[in-house]
């Protein structure tokens, strides 16, 4: 009898110990812990994600190249709308009903409980006459977003465009995108997307059952502000980019100028290059599409991706490993009859003129394919035939430290390596041991295998310019207010060769321009030193020129690329002697050979694509055919043809859920 009273009161105590612990669990909940009133009010509570301005892009100079403009997304959360006039809000969006539906099919598919885009890019003036009606349809609310806008519609290629988030952009990125964000996708904006897209605030706005803001949940203790990106200081001359891509107007090729003494880029030019202002706005996907269309492909990056064969440009690098090998001095000469014998080989000179008794000085400025294959050869025959490949896989290594068939790191996406052959390739194609330098004598002079990009053609004038060192080529100078520099962007990087050996070479150089090749393109009262080339193609040879000025402390490099035009002196070498005049006194001044700005400016040097014209025409044709046959087929389920499109049968079905 005892034990039975004394397990009552141990039952009755557990039961008072739980009551206690519940009664004190529910004070703290109600009174102390306030996160389960905002949990228990979700039906009247809504958070507004506040999308910040992406930073803007400046030249280096402080001019804008792209800022923001504000606009508005219409977004809908599918399971808080209620029944409305379908009609009368396509009406106000400008939209029609099959359009609705196919929007709230997509929008059903993302999530019924999230919101989602559903019209997009209202202009301000626009979004004005739709907000005062925009609470008659709970379920849709506005989002302020930012797109860009480039005032002066230069620098596409390097500015790049933003667009939506894809699915494998918000996995990329680990869940920190939405679908209907936006993002960088191509040149700086992608390359810089975490500096560029800020950090989003949101709003807990408390909302009456007609979805209308009733101020901030907790007088706005759970807000956080919408920080907006970083602004980025480009390297960019923005009169000298624009030049440049008035001067490239109906041709196909590239500038690049870099600043020796930084390896900050100035000139930047694409041709044919686009407005940026088209990748913006409603009409973005149609003139996307017109552009990826067109044969000359403006949206090629040809500074970075375009490869080509450096010709001449090329020439006095082996010169200069050569002598750093002591296999040649400057002094060293040869005769040129007019060719050179490599073997049973034989190698022109350009127009097969006799250059006579050349040194190393005098062999730059008359640009002697015969003495640069004579280099060359001494120098992979310097250790016999059975040495070659070795010797040669050291001389490949030699180039590369200059920059050429690697990456030189630019601070945007899609950069190329241009291409230097292994020995292995050449195994591959002649086996192991059945080839020598007379093989590849095409080498010596920039053509056969070798290719280059137009930046790593400037950054090679920049080493030269710099007597043996080049600092990292990059396009951002400064990022945001502090102005903060990538430690890496203030390394030199020496490429083997003792600063005396570059002598020659500049000399030969500054010959090109004073009474050689480019003497056209002389600038009065600076002295530029230069080498043209001209690139063997399947078709007409690309124009090539390459140079820094002044000789003296020089303060730009450049090289210039138009593609199928002939001669470096026609076209290269005119084109980069206007862009380095203007950087350097702020105008073009007459010249002794009566060359003008605007002759270059209104000449259309763009290559016959015909082919490609009617393989794409046929292309389309046949796109068009199969769209046709598709539509056809897809009419007959599609809506008004006595079937209920799955959008229609979503929509009725949610509005019936709400009615019961």
């Amino acid at each position: 009898m005892n034990s039975f009273f004394e397990r009552r009161y141990i039952i009755a105590g557990i039961f008072i110990a739980i009551f206690i612990i519940l009664l004190a669990r529910l004070f703290y909940i109600q009174i102390i812990d306030d996160r389960y009133e905002l949990y228990a009010s979700k039906n009247v509570l809504r958070p507004f994600i506040i999308f910040p301005e992406r930073g803007s892009i400046l030249d280096r100079n402080g001019k804008i190249l792209v800022q923001n403009v504000p606009f508005y997304d219409i977004m809908v959360t599918p399971n808080q709308v209620k029944p409305f006039d379908t009609v009368e809000f396509c009406h106000l969006l400008g939209i029609d009903k099959p359009e609705f539906y196919k929007r709230w099919a997509k929008a059903m598919k993302y999530s019924p409980s999230l919101p989602s885009g559903f019209e997009k890019q209202i202009p301000a003036q626009t979004f004005a006459s739709i907000r005062e009606r925009l609470s008659e349809f709970p379920g849709f609310s506005p989002v302020t977003r930012y797109l860009r806008t480039y005032p002066d519609s230069v620098a596409a290629q390097f500015l790049g465009y933003i667009g939506e988030v894809t699915d494998r952009d918000i996995k990329r990125y680990g869940g920190y995108y939405r679908s209907g964000d936006y993002i960088g996708v191509t040149g700086v904006e992608k390359s810089y997307e975490t500096v560029l897209r800020g950090q989003r605030g949101v709003l807990n706005l408390m909302v009456d059952s007609r979805n209308k803001p009733k101020g901030h949940y907790a007088n706005g203790l759970y807000d956080t502000a919408a920080v907006a990106g970083q602004r980025l200081t480009s390297s960019l001359e923005i009169n000298i980019q624009k030049f440049g891509e008035q001067l490239m107007h109906n041709k196909v090729g590239s500038i690049v100028a870099i600043e020796p003494s930084t390896g900050e880029i100035l000139c930047y030019v694409s041709s044919p290059t686009y407005d940026p202002n088209l990748m913006v706005g409603r009409e973005r996907g149609n003139n996307a599409a017109k552009m990826y269309a067109d044969v000359y492909n403006p949206f090629f990056i040809r500074p970075i991706q375009a490869k080509y064969p450096p010709g001449s440009s090329f020439k006095p690098l082996s010169a200069l490993i050569a002598l750093q090998e002591g296999i040649i001095t400057p002094q060293t000469t040869y005769f040129c009859p007019g060719y050179y014998y490599a073997g049973n080989r034989k190698v022109k000179c350009f127009h097969g003129e006799a250059h006579g008794n050349v040194d190393l000085s005098s062999a730059v400025a008359k640009s002697c394919n015969g003495y640069f294959s004579m280099v060359f050869q001494r120098l992979l025959d310097h250790e016999g035939f059975k040495r070659t490949e070795s010797v040669f896989t050291n001389w490949r290594a030699d180039v590369n430290k200059f920059g050429l068939g690697s990456k030189l790191g630019l601070d945007m996406p899609a950069e190329s390596r241009g291409n230097i052959p292994t020995a292995l390739y050449y195994d591959n194609i002649y086996k192991a041991g059945g080839w020598h330098s007379s093989t590849i004598i095409s080498l010596a002079i920039g053509q056969g295998e070798l290719l280059a990009t137009p930046l790593q053609l400037a950054n090679l004038e920049c080493t030269i310019a710099n007597h043996g060192y080049f600092y990292k080529p990059h396009l951002i100078k400064a990022i945001g207010a502090e102005n903060v520099i990538k430690k890496e962007y203030t390394v030199r990087n020496y490429v083997g060769i003792d600063s005396p050996y570059f002598e020659p070479v500049i000399n030969g150089m500054q010959a090109v321009v004073d009474n050689g090749t480019a003497a056209t393109s002389r600038i009065p009262g600076i002295v530029m030193c230069g080498k043209t080339g001209t690139a063997q193609t399947n078709g007409e040879d690309h124009s090539v020129f390459v140079a820094f000025a002044p000789r003296d402390h020089p303060k730009i490099a450049i090289a210039v690329i138009v593609e199928n035009s002939g001669e470096g002196a026609r076209w290269a070498a005119p084109i980069a002697s206007f862009i380095v005049e203007k950087y350097l006194k702020g105008s073009v001044s007459s010249r002794e050979s009566g060359i003008t700005p605007e002759y270059f400016e209104n000449a259309n040097k763009l290559p016959d694509l015909s082919d490609k014209i009617k393989e794409r025409t046929a292309d389309s044709l046949r796109k068009a055919k199969r769209d046709s046959l598709l539509k056809n087929q897809n009419s007959k389920s599609a809506p008004g043809n006595g079937k209920k499109d799955t959008a229609t049968k979503s929509l009725s079905a949610q509005v019936k859920n709400k009615r019961r």
